[in-house]
């Protein structure tokens, strides 16, 4: 069966690979042939934005274009990129009393970032390619329950299974789309991480470049 596999790399970041400093520099396509041995992968489509510098971490957005850079080595896979916000609003400093209604605390800015239009892109793309009958089988690397009703539709209204690839602890499942889903994998193991690193140093058509030493 020809299979493809959508990964919300926020989701897979934030859930799996932020914890492992070391084991940043994921190559996603081996990641999905060790958890995934018995499918014919069709196409990777990965769903991320262009991230901003902190004043304590400048170099964040380059690490990021050299992940990309590694990720296009990978024939399979497509980048699709939305955007990241990053804003200034103001918020109460205790939101759990705030929200109980005890009293109204201070008052402080914070500083909000968050992704745009990523889930909406994975969405789209998701149901798109099963109207154009481009694979027999879908797996998502998410666990945002958002995607809940296009992998309903698609399995309802076309028959296709649909699985997924939760990459947060389990005690974080989205039971919402465990129930959608037609089978899932319900963790991204450490191991599976560290047996998924792309070699120290790659080359693309641009020449040679070199793991991030912050990931080293």
């Amino acid at each position: 069966m020809r299979a493809n596999i959508y990964v919300d790399g926020f989701n897979l970041y934030y859930g799996s690979v932020r914890r492992y400093p070391r084991l940043k520099w994921l190559d996603i396509a081996q990641m999905c042939r060790i958890l995934l041995p018995d499918i014919e992968i069709n196409r990777i489509r990965y769903f991320a934005a262009r991230i901003n510098g902190w004043p304590h971490d400048t170099d964040a957005p380059h690490r990021q274009d050299i992940y990309f850079r590694a990720l296009r080595t990978i024939s399979s896979l497509t980048i699709h990129l939305g955007r990241f916000s990053t804003r200034r609003v103001m918020m109460p400093s205790d939101s759990i009393t705030y929200l109980e209604g005890k009293h109204t605390p201070e008052v402080v800015p914070v500083i909000r970032t968050e992704e745009k239009r990523t889930d909406v892109n994975l969405a789209t793309y998701l149901l798109v390619d099963c109207f154009d009958d481009d694979f027999d089988e879908a797996v998502i690397i998410s666990n945002d329950s958002d995607l809940t009703l296009p992998v309903e539709t698609i399995i309802e209204k076309f028959g296709k299974p649909v699985g997924m690839i939760n990459p947060h602890p389990v005690s974080r499942l989205s039971s919402e789309l465990v129930r959608a889903t037609t089978h899932q994998i319900r963790s991204i193991n450490r191991s599976v991480l560290a047996r998924s690193q792309f070699p120290p140093i790659l080359t693309d058509d641009k020449g040679e470049f070199h793991r991030p030493s912050r990931w080293r």
